[in-house]
């Protein structure tokens, strides 16, 4: 048997949850760069407890729960339905419970050695891919054989459900912008030599092509980030400035860096930019 891994940031199902995400997030190295560990901690404490009310607000506004845990949990059965009794499939999160221990201790249970990770994100960056999967090998400490999912941002299956999503939606396509959204960075961790940015390029004009295959026709085909924070220099354009240039006009907005439902699509996209 083989132990089938999902890796995925994680999400917040109450208040304390969501400290919990925001403390781990901002002590990864891979998303807040400070070699000084004490330091680094220190930094994230603050920023768990300054921003902490106001992303709880966020989450109120989605009901107070993230639907990531329910979604993959739905995903890890109808994956174990799919490959059978030879496979045994589970996940874990990176942020949030349950943790890769958590995981690593199933599969440890069944005797399983041999182990498939899958980072649940298109493309690879340090931020997402690279930390998720670095934290899982340290955790396991050698005790398996690891074998890694690359990025499936050019997999032709995948593709044919985004464009089969955007295909259900039934509108008059030629009346609209279409705006592919992605998950922002700063532009340090792009010039530290992170593929995100290329990557995102590439999906979108892999997407474009079988679009017009599909003889599904936009007014536009464009890219923007979204989320930003913070002062410093983000990847651009940002998805509010990209909004202003169709003012009057419609837009349809298609997460291109999540392959499920979270606070980033139903609060940011949903809520926040639907406003704007």
């Amino acid at each position: 048997m083989k132990g089938v891994v999902l890796l995925n940031m994680g999400g917040a199902r109450n208040k304390e949850e969501l400290r919990t995400f925001l403390l781990n997030m901002f002590n990864d190295k891979n998303i807040l760069s400070i070699s000084n560990d004490m330091i680094r901690s220190i930094i994230a404490s603050l920023i768990a407890f300054f921003r902490l009310d106001n992303a709880w607000k966020n989450y109120e506004q989605i009901g107070g729960s993230s639907p990531l845990h329910k979604i993959t949990e739905k995903l890890v059965l109808d994956l174990q339905d799919e490959l059978g009794k030879d496979f045994y499939v589970t996940y874990a999160f990176r942020y949030t419970s349950p943790f890769s221990d958590v995981a690593i201790a199933r599969v440890k249970e069944l005797g399983i050695t041999d182990i498939i990770l899958v980072p649940l994100y298109p493309q690879y960056s340090t931020t997402t891919t690279k930390s998720s999967v670095e934290d899982f090998i340290i955790n396991a400490q050698k005790q398996f054989q690891i074998h890694i999912i690359e990025p499936f941002y050019h997999n032709r299956l995948f593709n044919n459900s985004i464009i089969n999503s955007i295909k259900d939606i039934g509108l008059p396509f030629f009346e609209y912008n279409l705006i592919f959204s992605a998950h922002g960075l700063p532009k340090k961790v792009i010039q530290r030599g992170d593929p995100y940015e290329k990557q995102i390029k590439e999906h979108i004009q892999i997407l474009s092509k079988m679009l017009e295959e599909n003889h599904i026709h936009f007014l536009s085909i464009n890219l923007a980030y979204q989320s930003k924070v913070g002062p410093m220099q983000w990847l651009e354009p940002s998805l509010e400035d990209k909004l202003k240039e169709f003012i009057g006009q419609k837009v349809l907005i298609y997460p291109i860096s999540f392959v499920t439902d979270n606070s980033e699509t139903i609060f940011k996209l949903d809520i926040e930019y639907r406003e704007i």
